[in-house]
């Protein structure tokens, strides 16, 4: 009896849901009247849940219908519009920390965009009204109207510095013409000496006079390589005095005249605004044109001091050079034409001017350039 009992409980059949729950019947009469009671209780999707918020019955209110989209949206299912819109105009809303730290970040690169443009506007601004106000002065000084600010004592130096900076520049293309046609001489006189030694090899009835000729013309090319290493220091000396030293003290010069021009467009200016009415909107403006004349003083006074101290040094500098390069140059020509070979090399020797060692297979300091 007792396996008769338990083979019928073992084949009885245990009822399964859906879900694979095991189900019994008062489930059953509890699902029926929950189904029941949502029939004939409010409609769910008319209620509203009341969060706790701060501002009054209406803040904080959240559709049941919205509760639907948020699910349907977490199980895969994409909200309505109108169903989104009303999440986000809701008072109670809040929008993710993600989404308000992306919004920052262009409204910061949109200020810093703001800022560098204003910035540069009024650069701009400041670079028109200073070119209207210079070239409106330079006119002026052109066609009678203006007046101008002049240093008579320094304008004649600044005069005089560009006309022996001219004749410095003549002297320099002159020496370069001359060290290029003496080079093409000593390669001649060369050619021609080793022309002379390989006839005096091959002619025996003129072996001597050949010989006496290329060892004459052998010894004048080593003269020649000497004397162009002393015309090259020359045109090298002369070159850094008239390209570098005296041009760098006329960019300080161009620099101290356009000083002068601003200077004399702001006092212009400021004249201009001081014959003028005296009400508080003109006082204001005679006080920014005062300032901006200020400023304008001082800097045309600093250039103009910046000039004369260069002008001065550049004089002692020029004087100093000058002695140097004139005794060498004339030492050397001396001594080549006269064909005196040791005072030739005692005088680079004592004007510490370097050759090519003898013998050497590079090619000379003139065949570089």
């Amino acid at each position: 009896m007792t396996d008769s009992i338990l083979s019928k409980a073992a084949t009885m059949e245990i009822p399964i849901n859906s879900n694979g729950d095991t189900r019994t019947a008062e489930d059953d009469s509890l699902e029926q009247d929950l189904q029941q009671v949502m029939v004939s209780g409010p409609n769910l999707n008319e209620t509203s849940i009341v969060s706790g918020g701060y501002g009054g019955a209406a803040e904080g209110i959240i559709p049941t219908s919205s509760i639907k989209d948020i699910r349907s949206k977490s199980r895969g299912i994409t909200p309505s519009n109108s169903a989104a819109s009303r999440i986000a105009n809701q008072p109670g809303h809040y929008p993710a920390p993600s989404m308000h730290h992306s919004n920052s970040n262009p409204m910061m690169s949109e200020e810093a965009t703001r800022g560098v443009a204003v910035e540069k506007f009024d650069s701009v601004k400041k670079w028109s009204i200073n070119t209207y106000k210079c070239t409106k002065q330079m006119f002026s000084e052109r066609f009678g109207r203006g007046t101008k600010t002049v240093d008579m004592e320094l304008e004649a130096q600044i005069d005089v510095l560009r006309e022996t900076k001219l004749k410095y520049e003549c002297i320099l293309r002159l020496a370069r013409d001359l060290t290029n046609h003496f080079y093409n001489m000593v390669q001649t006189q060369q050619a021609l000496g080793d022309t002379f030694a390989d006839l005096s090899q091959k002619s025996p009835e003129l072996q001597d006079e050949f010989g006496y000729n290329a060892e004459t013309q052998r010894l004048l090319c080593k003269n020649g390589e000497t004397l162009l290493g002393a015309i090259n220091f020359f045109v090298s000396s002369i070159n850094t005095l008239v390209n570098k030293t005296m041009e760098d003290t006329l960019m300080t010069i161009k620099m101290y005249e356009n000083a002068r021009l601003e200077f004399d467009a702001y006092r212009t200016d400021l004249e201009e605004l001081s014959a003028g009415p005296r009400d508080a909107a003109a006082m204001m403006r005679i006080e920014m044109a005062q300032q901006q004349y200020q400023i304008q003083k001082d800097k045309y006074e600093r250039l103009r001091s910046d000039v004369t101290i260069k002008l001065k040094f550049l004089d002692e500098n020029k004087v100093k050079v000058m002695h140097k390069q004139l005794l060498l140059f004339h030492n050397a020509i001396s001594a080549y034409f006269a064909g005196n070979q040791q005072q030739l090399e005692q005088t680079l020797r004592q004007f510490n001017v370097k050759l090519k060692p003898p013998g050497s297979d590079k090619p000379s300091w003139l065949e570089e350039q």
